[in-house]
């Protein structure tokens, strides 16, 4: 295998640090994000990009020249766009479309990370092929950016993706497995979701995904998820059984009762054979990511 230099926006996040952690011994990456450094980088070095100026772009690509770009850096909280549209789409699609253009005028392959909430969640599981149908601002903004990204030029890979679940030390924000834990060990009782159907996706099989996109030079969209569905209700039972917890603590409820600001899609998940038979790509299940998510967080 031939080492890449591969340049990743958004690396102080989830994705951005287990890409890290995985390219240790296989690539020359360059952490990128806007503002310090934070986190762990195995030792690559960092440089701050604004991903939403294309002077920072051109400044970096110039003194890293990578072959590749993982496009991880975007506003993701979903509820957060839903109230504040103008910032989601400078984060989401401009920031995206300035990045792809980068990547068009460089030579460089951009891998871009989409994901399930850009479908309606009416005939779930989806295949690359199905027809897009947002429900929220969140999910428009991804699919705007894929249509930028397909636009551009530039020769690109979209990864589509759901719910990333993980650990890394000095994470900033958490995620539904960690929530969860941390929330049923003080004893709390929490309200989950009966009504929506995820593939969750550890964040370490999501990375891997994205490094073999690189690694191959794949062209195209893959759906890159973890390999079981279920209800997210579902999945919280799992994680308090696994950690020992009380789950008599979950009260199920209706989407519809948490009265957020932005609608999310019933039933969504990937279909990711595709990814199987074109990239290799065998993602862990879901008991085998709970083993691997240290429990000491709590």
């Amino acid at each position: 295998m031939t080492s890449k230099r591969i340049l990743i926006t958004g690396a102080n996040g989830l994705l951005g640090q287990s890409l890290l952690f995985l390219g240790q011994d296989r690539h020359v990456l360059l952490a990128t994000g806007r503002g310090p450094a934070r986190g762990n980088h195995f030792g690559f070095p960092y440089a701050e990009l604004d991903s939403t100026k294309a002077e920072d772009y051109e400044r970096v690509f110039a003194a890293f020249k990578p072959d590749v770009v993982v496009h991880s850096a975007a506003m993701t909280q979903v509820d957060d766009c839903e109230q504040d549209q103008e910032a989601c789409n400078l984060l989401n699609v401009e920031a995206t479309k300035l990045c792809a253009e980068a990547c068009a005028r460089h030579g460089i392959h951009l891998i871009f990370l989409s994901t399930d909430f850009i479908f309606d969640g009416k005939n779930g599981p989806y295949g690359e092929e199905a027809e897009p149908a947002p429900l929220s601002v969140y999910g428009w903004s991804k699919l705007r950016a894929e249509e930028a990204v397909k636009a551009s030029g530039a020769r690109y890979a979209i990864a589509r993706t759901v719910l990333v679940i993980g650990y890394v030390p000095g994470l900033s924000r958490s995620n539904i497995i960690l929530w969860a834990r941390q929330a049923l060990g003080r004893g709390e009782r929490i309200r989950v979701v009966h009504d929506q159907v995820r593939s969750p996706t550890w964040s370490v099989d999501l990375a891997e995904g994205c490094l073999r996109i690189a690694e191959l030079g794949a062209l195209g969209i893959y759906n890159i998820s973890g390999p079981d569905t279920m209800s997210i209700l579902d999945l919280v039972r799992r994680v308090a059984d696994h950690a020992g917890l009380d789950a008599s603590l979950i009260d199920p409820v209706s989407s519809e009762s948490l009265g957020q600001a932005a609608k999310r899609p019933p039933i969504t998940g990937l279909d990711i054979s595709k990814a199987r038979r074109d990239l290799g790509f065998s993602p862990h299940s879901f008991s085998e990511v709970l083993n691997r998510i240290p429990i000491f967080e709590n």
